[in-house]
């Protein structure tokens, strides 16, 4: 009973236009990251180029296609970014495009970013969520249902969706080296001093507190603010500003400014483009073939008539709460390691904890054969490529991986059973280099798993706090 109130709340038609706006955006951002790749050579560079990949637990089997089949690949999920943009067979490209994106993403662990991540989440969504019926081809070539709406929950679950990613950014934020000792931000300002006008107040004290205070706040507040009708336009102007001045700031963040820009969108009345775009364009725009229908003129159903669809939109919410569950879930699982999540990264992927860390590390290997008496230092640039050198460095699982990868070749050498263990040390947040893995602990003979890792050191001490320059 309380099921089916649930849904047939959920399930009150609004307005589709900011779902269709949402799908042009997400499809035209989707086709410029994909341009991205192509323009910047990361097709060879992260996916053809690297002997090895760091494929994640029970997903190992994952690997790039041969020859040009990466570059097919990517050519693929441009054209479903464009099918998704347009509402060319809209679910099927959702679907597709779900596939194919997160299939990249899931066979190396060092080419992980949280909004490829977000990507892979709202294509799903995608899938189930019809943002089709309004300013679309399938709605051109097939003007059915009979109005351009879309059930409320749609709507709710891309703001969520936004919303999430904001929520628990914030809450990562509060630690105490990002409010007390405003690290690391006042390591990156202060490598900013170099631009004109402003590069003398980013090396300031104050302006990195200033920063880091504002950002925790503006990620824990900002969606409150944006379901607030009254603070919704001011507060978009802020997020949209927020994330232009991060970008000018820190390039490196890619195209994540831009989705969360465009994303927010989302959080304005369901009708504000056809609002925006008032008069002939109106019709032009974003008119579905459905003779000007609206919401309103939804023809009520019979009760009859109803019992299946209710049923079914019943189904629907309680998958999307299945969802919402692990999506709360995923991103709080660090809770049941022990540690410091910032330092030994058990639970820090898939948890929103974005520009939280400035960490350099370093890692050699030692490599020894009881039998032979054999000995030797090994550089793990010897198997991997510059990026995922830099990237295992200060990551257990990557160095234990690596670790692997290093017996495995020595084991093809003739050299069975050898004990390999790593040297791996740690700045974190411009604090001296501390050891983040036991020496003594043959890595080669640690099997992957969720299981809490015992040979990671303890979080150093909290004597010598980072300073800009250091």
């Amino acid at each position: 009973m309380l099921l089916s109130r649930l849904s047939t709340l959920t399930d009150h038609p609004v307005d589709g236009a900011s779902g269709a706006a949402f799908r042009i955006v997400f499809g035209l951002l989707g086709l410029t990251t994909v341009v991205r790749f192509f323009v910047n050579g990361w097709i060879d560079r992260l996916y053809i180029d690297p002997s090895h990949h760091f494929g994640y637990l029970g997903l190992e089997w994952l690997q790039p296609w041969p020859g040009w089949g990466m570059y097919v690949h990517f050519t693929a999920l441009g054209v479903l970014s464009l099918g998704i943009a347009l509402g060319y067979r809209y679910r099927l490209c959702a679907a597709l495009f779900c596939l194919g994106f997160t299939w990249v993403e899931l066979f190396d662990r060092s080419t992980y970013l949280n909004h490829y991540y977000w990507m892979s989440l709202v294509s799903l969504l995608m899938t189930v969520i019809p943002l089709h019926r309004v300013a679309s081809v399938d709605a051109w070539r097939n003007p059915s249902p009979p109005s351009g709406v879309v059930p409320r929950w749609a709507v709710w679950a891309l703001r969520a969706q936004v919303g999430i990613v904001y929520v628990f950014a914030g809450i990562a934020k509060l630690n105490p080296d990002w409010l007390f000792h405003a690290l690391p931000m006042r390591i990156w300002l202060y490598q900013q001093g170099h631009l004109p006008m402003v590069g003398p107040l980013l090396q300031e004290a104050w302006t990195a507190y200033a920063m880091s205070w504002g950002g925790a706040f503006f990620d824990l507040t900002i969606v409150a603010w944006l379901l607030w009708r009254r603070s919704r336009p001011w507060a978009y102007a802020c997020l949209a500003g927020f994330h232009v001045v991060t970008w000018l700031l820190f390039p490196q963040l890619g195209i994540f400014p831009m989705l969360m820009i465009g994303g927010a969108l989302i959080f304005f009345a369901p009708d504000w483009p056809r609002r925006l775009l008032a008069g002939r364009f109106q019709r032009l725009a974003l008119h579905a073939p459905d003779h000007g229908k609206s919401a309103r003129d939804v023809p009520a159903e019979s009760e009859a008539s109803r019992r299946p669809g209710r049923w079914l939109a019943g189904a629907g919410v309680a998958a999307l709460v299945l969802f919402a569950a692990a999506q709360l879930a995923v991103p709080l699982r660090h809770y049941a390691y022990p540690g410091n999540v910032r330092w030994n990264e058990e639970g820090y992927r898939f948890a929103w904890r974005m520009m939280l860390t400035e960490k350099v590390g370093f890692v050699q290997y030692h490599v020894r054969h009881p039998e032979t008496g054999l000995s030797r230092l090994v550089s793990p640039d010897e198997y991997l490529t510059p990026l995922q050198t830099e990237r295992i460095a200060f990551q257990p699982d990557m160095i234990l991986q690596t670790a692997h990868i290093i017996a495995a070749d020595f084991a093809e050498q003739g050299y069975h059973d050898v004990a390999v263990t790593a040297d791996a040390f740690v700045s974190f947040n411009g604090r001296p280099n501390a050891r983040l893995i036991d020496p003594a602990v043959n890595l080669a003979a640690i099997k992957p798993s969720l299981a809490p890792k015992s040979w990671t050191l303890a979080f150093p001490p909290d004597g010598a706090k980072g300073r800009p320059g250091s």
